[in-house]
């Protein structure tokens, strides 16, 4: 007869005899726990993901964290569009190590140049908005 012993919350220990071997197994073991994904059920971020890849403990850990919760919570539309420069922090530290995060990541300009075309676009937006008054203000006062 077989005899069962858990060891803690998650492992069980079965010794089995030679007569337990001879029949088929009556033992049921319980469904496995769901591993939890990216996201934790009460929304943080599970760094321990597998899915992160090592990202979140390299020499760029707290840079890719504070990019990734900046975007994970961030309220701006489009989503993570107040988080540039957290992204460009992580990009600056990812080139200082090509070999361990990718020698196209170092090479690549696309959010530099993303980054460089929002930074513009912002300012292009606060220089109109800034503007727009004194306009309308000199033509009130040349109308009158």
């Amino acid at each position: 007869m077989s005899q069962q012993f858990k060891l803690n919350h998650k492992d069980l220990v079965i010794f089995a005899t030679k007569d337990d071997h001879s029949k088929p197994s009556t033992i049921k073991l319980s469904e496995p726990d769901p591993q939890p994904g990216l996201i934790l059920s009460n929304g943080d971020i599970n760094w321990n993901c597998p899915c992160l890849g090592g990202m979140a403990t390299g020499p760029c850990g707290v840079e890719f964290r504070e990019a990734f919760s900046c975007f994970h919570y961030s309220g701006a539309e489009p989503k993570g569009s107040d988080c540039f420069d957290k992204f460009k922090i992580m990009q600056t530290c990812m080139q200082r190590y090509p070999r361990l995060y990718n020698k196209e990541i170092a090479d690549d300009d696309d959010l530099s140049e993303a980054i460089q075309q929002s930074e513009l676009a912002a300012k292009e937006a606060k220089e109109e908005n800034t503007s727009v008054p004194k306009v309308k203000a000199a033509a009130a006062s040349a109308s009158n």
